[in-house]
């Protein structure tokens, strides 16, 4: 597999001779107001140009939607996205939102879904904890078999929590993307995984590679590269742990 870190979660995954674009979010830097009661309001979303342009990032055989926030399918994304792809989501109700834009091949992720012959399961997270945890919303993660391929579990917008350790009990991935960034609002707790979460996720899997998506794109995201790679070499997973820049790609 190559796994190609495009910015904020979007990711584009060549995998069993399928490509598969994951969570677009494809605007044009500073395109949306911050979002609402979180740090950085004098920054606009999203933070960062893409590396490359949407008209290649876009030449895929297929789309992985793990929830509907804008972060993860946005206005350009729908815009520029044909409307005969196939797109996967993680709930009927997401498909019915997403056919109302005019999308016509549009399925929920089930532990049964399959694209060719790559078997899709999906994955349920936490975005969140306690009552901000609620207002997030349901989100989704995915795994992907092939008989050529590595297990790869994409984790979607999730703090570690249970869903997650029973995702690496259950399937044993060899390669596991986890959104980083420690997404947090003025009150309550982060939303998506801080330094000490991806680090849990390294010791439930140590013989697992783990990459660090969902990075310095959005206002409210706290948690940096370079603070995120100090603590995993002053920890010991440097060679577990990778966190790509956008643009750059990994081969497994």
């Amino acid at each position: 597999m190559d796994i190609t870190q495009i910015r904020n979660a979007t990711l584009v995954l060549n995998y069993g001779k399928k490509k598969f674009l994951v969570d677009p979010f494809l605007a044009k830097k500073e395109t949306y107001r911050p979002f609402p009661h979180t740090p950085h309001q004098d920054k606009l979303n999203p933070t960062v140009d893409l590396p490359i342009s949407v008209e290649e990032i876009i030449q895929v055989d297929a789309v992985i939607v793990t929830h509907l926030h804008v972060d993860h399918f946005d206005a350009s994304a729908i815009e520029t996205l044909p409307k005969s792809i196939k797109i996967f989501a993680q709930s009927k109700k997401d498909v019915n939102k997403i056919k109302k834009e005019g999308f016509v091949n549009v399925e929920a992720l089930t532990n049964l879904s399959h694209f060719g012959d790559i078997h899709l399961h999906k994955t349920n997270g936490k975005h969140g904890r306690g009552v901000i945890g609620k207002l997030m919303g349901k989100v989704s993660g995915v795994i992907l078999k092939h008989s050529n391929e590595k297990t790869l579990y994409i984790a979607g917008d999730t703090i570690w929590c249970d869903d997650v350790q029973n995702a690496i009990h259950d399937h044993n991935p060899e390669v596991i993307v986890v959104n980083g960034g420690a997404a947090q609002f003025l009150q309550g707790k982060p939303i998506t995984m801080t330094k000490e979460d991806i680090f849990q996720t390294y010791i439930a899997s140590q013989n697992s590679t783990i990459i660090v998506s969902h990075m310095e794109a959005v206002n409210h995201c706290l948690l940096t590269r370079k603070e995120l790679k100090n603590f995993i070499s002053e920890k010991g997973g440097s060679n577990n742990i990778l966190v790509p820049d956008d643009g750059e790609s990994l081969s497994f």
